[in-house]
């Protein structure tokens, strides 16, 4: 493969849909591979446009709008960092020729919880939770006979635990199920409504799928291991500290599942955890949040892995270099221009780094940075990441 100079000719492109802390991750390493970087949100300012040579602000669930972009670029590959895109868009501009990383359908079916479940759990046949699907309150409280409650809505489409609502009785079910659709993304009016567990821990599974000559890989990495005190990510440390036996049950599906996807690229596919239960959950068609950790943890990181994979550069499998953590840095307030206190402080820890993700703009629980540490166990590793994270202020 040739790689040309960027903003020249015979320069490779790629083109991130989504500009949040994942895809300026991804933007930072196709830089160091010299390709050129163009990118699209749906608001100006957003992480990734910092770090790109073009960026679009326009409304992703919109086709044509989406169509425009990708035909104008014309990249080697298109990447799907959030859940709001439009795949019929995808679908056209693969059939075009422009390769779609996975593919286009992996991201619509990804995307899509009740597509991801169905495919899953009845033509895989992979264990889950129990489950149903509703579209009105009516129908989430005839499933909830069935499964249980507490109860847990999840919207169709939806991503970071947006929408997730728990419900503990049939009185709560209608506020829950209106609470659901409206954080879900995009315009869906359905739901998923699954029995409530009581998790022992959660893993992430990072499998990827690379172009090996002829032939094309399937491999997966050491699992990572995250807590989610509500349901977003807040927490991940590597390696996992689960037994072995888990461990394979969890890669085994991992690996079913992305192999029945296809195509090129890193997914997150997330496993559960609850007893002797090992459950698949969800998968994201993209490197995940949680593997952020693999920045310290890992001699090549997920985002690299995703970047490689999409040009068709082979990936030989990582090797992890040292038992670390993540945590993020919340903001607890709304307001524009924000800024962080005593982040000096946090790097006078050994082992840590800070990342700020350069968000023009924050609101509650979101996601503003996160701290990457290391140490001589993961015990230390997830010490020293609560310690610097706690340190940190996010003020405006």
């Amino acid at each position: 493969m040739e790689i040309g100079t960027p903003l020249l000719e015979g320069s490779r492109k790629i083109l991130i849909l989504g500009s949040g802390e994942l895809g300026k991750e991804m933007a930072l390493e196709a830089h160091r591979m010299g390709l050129e970087i163009a990118v699209v949100d749906r608001y100006d300012m957003a992480p990734a446009m910092h770090v790109a040579h073009r960026k679009y602000v326009v409304d992703m669930t919109n086709q044509r709008a989406l169509l425009s972009i990708i035909r104008r670029e014309w990249p080697d590959a298109v990447i799907a960092e959030v859940e709001a895109i439009n795949t019929e868009a995808l679908q056209e501009v693969e059939s075009d020729g422009i390769r779609v990383v996975p593919n286009a359908d992996a991201v619509r079916v990804c995307m899509n919880r009740l597509e991801l479940r169905k495919l899953a759990a009845e033509e895989l046949g992979l264990p889950t939770t129990n489950f149903g699907f509703a579209e009105s309150p009516e129908e989430v409280k005839s499933i909830c006979v069935d499964v249980g409650y507490p109860c847990i809505i999840k919207p169709e489409m939806s991503s970071s635990g947006h929408g997730h609502v728990l419900i503990r009785s049939p009185a709560e079910v209608e506020k829950g199920f209106k609470d659901s659709i409206a954080e879900a993304r995009g315009k869906s009016k359905r739901v998923v409504v699954e029995e409530f567990l009581k998790l022992d821990t959660e893993l992430t599974i990072l499998t990827y799928r690379y172009s090996s000559g002829a032939t094309v890989e399937t491999k997966t990495l050491e699992p990572i291991e995250h807590k989610r005190p509500g349901y977003y990510y807040v927490e991940s440390w590597h390696p996992s500290t689960v037994g072995d036996e888990v461990k394979e049950k969890a890669k085994e599906m991992a690996k079913r599942f992305v192999e029945r996807m296809g195509g090129l690229g890193i997914y997150g596919v997330e496993i559960m955890v609850s007893g002797d239960r090992v459950l698949f959950n969800e998968a994201a068609p993209r490197p995940h949040d949680t593997g952020m950790v693999t920045m310290v943890s890992q001699d090549v990181s997920e985002f690299q892995i995703h970047v490689r994979c999409a040009l068709g550069l082979p990936v030989p499998e990582p090797k992890l270099v040292s038992p670390a953590a993540s945590h993020v840095i919340l903001a607890e307030s709304e307001g524009w221009a924000p800024k962080y206190v005593n982040v000096e402080k946090a790097l006078s820890i050994p082992g840590v780094q800070v990342r700020l993700f350069g968000k023009p703009f924050m609101y509650e629980h979101r996601r503003m940075g996160v701290i990457l540490a290391t140490g001589i166990s993961v015990e230390e590793a997830r010490r020293k990441a609560r310690e610097a994270s706690a340190i940190i202020q996010v003020v405006h």
